[in-house]
């Protein structure tokens, strides 16, 4: 441990601040409003798909496999649309930390509507690949043409691909500029969706050659990938509501703004050392610093004017409250270890 001989010997001395209410900033309050209309877009054409491919799937695995995919499709966007009116609601009695977490618990239930719905359908694959179940597909009639249902399943899937390709591709940069997480998972899921209608595609293509496990295979394929994703990110929002060192926007690397806020703080000519502590709530991290002050002249105003500096770091930093302590590990100066 070490000492600093000239820390005061009294009660510790603390800037708190009552949670105030977090707005977005300005320059990023753009950037919500096309996330929201991207939202809002990719419920209407996820709609319009699973529409489409309920009413061809017939009895084929791989197109019921990704209709439960496309139907799984709207809990993402739902639940984001939802938890984004109620995050920038203000703390208030029965919420004193406010309602900051409302995305992440909105990313929780899709993240569970994933794996449960992702197992049920592998699990029916399996058994249908077991049992040697043989899918028939029949001709409808289509203005007085008679028409193989594989090539409606086809057009049907293809159709499918390219509004989650395209929105997928558009989330990506809002998710990292919001650093929203949920958004980010949304895009991820917009790409499964696609690579869930090429392999049905293939799936439909084997059945029309007489490749009767084709279908089954193509909707384990999907069902694996759908339990993947709902694995993934039912760990990632588990470890977000359990207080996780904060993480990228992808989750591959470790957030730099706490070690930038202890650095931030050190530069102050009256702390010695300093350490940090914070967690995500939503977009936002919150916390506490530690520092081991040098001189403690009017300490409680240097307090707050330190929390203050480290706020006005990064948008992100929403409130970290700043304590004066007697002694700091250097090895533990950026938080606990993982």
């Amino acid at each position: 441990m070490r000492a600093a001989d000239s820390t005061p010997a009294g009660p510790v001395a603390t800037a708190v601040r009552i949670r105030g209410h977090y707005r977005l900033p300005e320059d990023k309050a753009p950037a919500m409003r096309r996330a929201r209309r991207l939202e809002w877009a990719t419920l209407g054409f996820m709609t319009s798909i699973v529409a489409v491919v309920g009413w061809t799937m017939g009895s084929s695995q791989a197109m019921k496999a990704a209709w439960i995919e496309d139907l799984l499709s709207l809990v993402p966007p739902l639940a984001f649309l939802v938890a984004a009116r109620y995050q920038d609601r203000p703390p208030n009695e029965k919420f004193p930390y406010g309602y900051r977490r409302a995305m992440s618990i909105s990313f929780l239930i899709a993240a569970t509507a994933l794996l449960a719905f992702g197992a049920f359908i592998l699990v029916d694959s399996v058994l249908s690949l077991v049992k040697a179940e043989r899918p028939v597909l029949g001709t409808r009639e289509i203005l007085g043409v008679e028409v193989w249902s594989g090539w409606l399943m086809i057009g049907a899937l293809a159709y499918s691909m390219v509004p989650p390709m395209v929105l997928g591709r558009l989330k990506l940069p809002l998710a990292r500029e919001l650093h929203e997480k949920t958004l980010h998972a949304d895009a991820a899921m917009n790409k499964a969706d696609w690579l869930t209608g090429g392999a049905g595609i293939l799936g439909i293509l084997g059945i029309g050659i007489g490749w009767w496990w084709a279908d089954a295979v193509a909707a384990g394929l999907i069902s694996f990938e759908i339990t993947r994703d709902g694995i993934a990110n039912l760990r990632s929002v588990i470890e977000d509501l359990m207080d996780r060192r904060p993480m990228s926007v992808d989750r591959k690397e470790v957030d730099q703004l706490p070690d930038r806020a202890r650095q931030e703080l050190e530069k102050l000519p009256w702390v010695e050392l300093a350490a940090i502590r914070l967690r995500e709530e939503g977009q936002v991290l919150v916390g506490e610093a530690f520092v081991v002050a040098s001189d403690v002249s009017d300490l409680p105003v240097k307090l707050v004017r330190a929390s203050e500096t480290v706020q006005a770091l990064h948008w992100r930093l929403h409130e970290v409250v700043v304590t004066a302590v007697p002694s700091l590990e250097p090895a533990n100066r950026t938080g606990p270890p993982e």
